[in-house]
């Protein structure tokens, strides 16, 4: 059982100092979805623009890039240390510099296969440190 502040949730509910109130309609508006072109990566941002990029878009409907003519899904990154022009591959650990900074590819997913670790994707798939992403 989960515990809310050392306690479990059934005796911070039978304090009763929870309110609840009702969101109010002003201001509510309807999300289209979200288009194919919405999820291709742009290396162009900030690093921690394009970390927040992937990480909303995981795992579905997922955030891409292209690479030897194939879409590559990214499911997780991080931020990393390194510049250069965005969308160029840093390092052979698929550092790849953005806009200001660096994500650091931890998960991806090739088209028509399942998701693996970055070292598990380089394996199957060779990026050269300086190619330019798109």
């Amino acid at each position: 059982i989960k515990r809310f502040m050392g306690r479990r949730h059934s005796e911070v509910l039978s304090e009763e100092k929870i309110i609840c109130a009702a969101q109010p309609l002003d201001g509510v508006t309807y999300a289209n979805k979200i288009g194919k072109s919405e999820t291709r990566i742009d290396f162009s941002r900030p690093a921690v623009e394009v970390r927040n990029h992937i990480h909303g878009l995981s795992p579905s409907p997922g955030a891409w890039f292209e690479a030897a003519g194939s879409r590559i899904k990214v499911l997780a990154c991080e931020t990393a240390a390194g510049k250069g022009e965005p969308g160029t591959v840093l390092d052979d650990h698929l550092a790849i510099a953005c806009g200001d900074g660096a994500v650091r590819l931890l998960h991806l997913q090739r088209e028509g296969k399942g998701p693996m670790q970055a070292e598990a994707f380089l394996r199957g798939t060779a990026i050269a440190a300086g190619t330019l992403l798109s």
